[in-house]
């Protein structure tokens, strides 16, 4: 059971708090919560309704966290990734600490705080160890680094919740399809697909006659072909979606072949526009760009289907995709004037304009991959 902290829950609160910093400790992660938080955090939290005490069978403590249910202002700026969504309100967990012996506590914190809010955000630190293992076994994306008030950094997840989906369907594609993504390459792993999913219902957000469970269902199959390789996945996860019967359960076939043009017409590199908006949205959202990762999925393509260059080869065919793609000339195509896409270009083109800046990073990432 979680209910609201009162004032007289705070020496409770602050023995949990001591107790998960210890374990914190024997678990090499010896700088996160060095003197915070502190009795006056925890009043402050307590005082604007935001703390929470998770209970036993008997009512007794045996854990604590904070839900913000505002923005948290030291996640306006991240690094080396991007937020799964912009502009879904979200909630915040902080501060989460258990009693000694306690079992389950995150599962029901995370559990809980997902059903009052469209959107979760956490961060911990790097060697929080027990905290990135409840945080990815309850389903959460890495989007990247975000910076505290203190500048000490911390790795940043997301969930969303899809609430305004169908659940019937929501479940289906969370426990049949995307585990399929499980067995792909570094490139389309379940993580991608999530980031298009969010991406693309924040697109469709700008065109309220667009069917949700259409845009959603388009974004978890738009990869699928990947099982058959790169080259044609496109046409293959056209084909996945024509061919998986489940989905009249939701869908009309007119419907389902939409679907499936879309998934078809996604593709970057593809000659003509998508025939309908819900494959611009798709092929909007599959963009993701973010300098880095276009940066580190290039130099992994290159290793995987080009062994035989060295690393001065690696280099040049990074530079040759990067201005064939994505330069002023590229042929990279926009569909969607709200999206990031364009914003987050202009970065990367900056970039790829500055060879030096370019090179020594390609140089990290080479180096981490060989």
């Amino acid at each position: 059971m979680i209910r609201p902290s009162t004032l007289a829950d705070l020496p409770h609160i602050m023995a949990m708090i001591d107790h998960s910093r210890g374990i914190m400790r024997a678990n090499g992660n010896t700088t996160q919560w060095d003197g915070y938080p502190t009795e006056a955090t925890i009043c402050d939290d307590i005082k604007k309704g935001i703390s929470y005490i998770v209970t036993d069978d008997k009512g007794l403590a045996i854990g604590c966290f904070t839900l913000l249910n505002e923005p948290e202002p030291t996640y306006s700026y991240i690094e080396g990734g991007l937020w799964l969504d912009d502009t879904t309100p979200y909630r915040t967990i902080h501060r989460l600490a258990c009693a000694p012996q306690a079992h389950g506590v995150g599962k029901q914190v995370f559990e809980w705080s997902e059903s009052q809010a469209s959107s979760i955000r956490v961060d911990t630190h790097s060697t929080n160890h027990i905290m990135q293992h409840i945080i990815r076994q309850n389903g959460y994306t890495y989007c990247g680094i975000v910076y505290m008030s203190d500048g000490t950094p911390r790795d940043a997840y997301q969930k969303m919740m899809y609430h305004e989906i169908d659940p019937t369907l929501r479940e289906y594609v969370m426990q049949l399809i995307l585990p399929r993504y499980e067995q792909f390459d570094s490139a389309h792993q379940p993580d991608h697909i999530l980031r298009v999913m969010a991406q693309s219902l924040e697109l469709a957000k700008y065109y309220p006659q667009l069917d949700k469970n259409m845009v959603f269902t388009i974004a978890a199959f738009h990869d699928l072909g990947v099982c058959e390789g790169r080259e044609l996945h496109h046409l293959v996860s056209g084909r996945i979606i024509r061919q998986n019967d489940d989905l009249l359960q939701w869908f009309s076939p007119e419907q389902i072949e939409t679907m499936a043009q879309a998934a078809e017409d996604h593709r970057a590199s593809a000659s003509q526009s998508p025939r309908s908006l819900y494959g611009m949205i798709v092929a909007e959202a599959d963009r993701d760009i973010e300098p880095r990762t276009i940066i580190l999925r290039t130099v992994e393509y290159g290793l995987s289907y080009y062994p035989q260059l060295d690393k001065e080869g690696h280099w040049q065919r990074t530079l040759h995709h990067l201005n064939e793609k994505y330069s002023p000339n590229g042929y990279l195509k926009f569909f969607i004037p709200q999206s990031r896409n364009q914003s987050q270009m202009r970065k990367l083109q900056a970039l790829i304009a500055n060879k030096e800046q370019l090179r020594h990073l390609f140089d990290e990432i080479y180096e981490s991959l060989k």
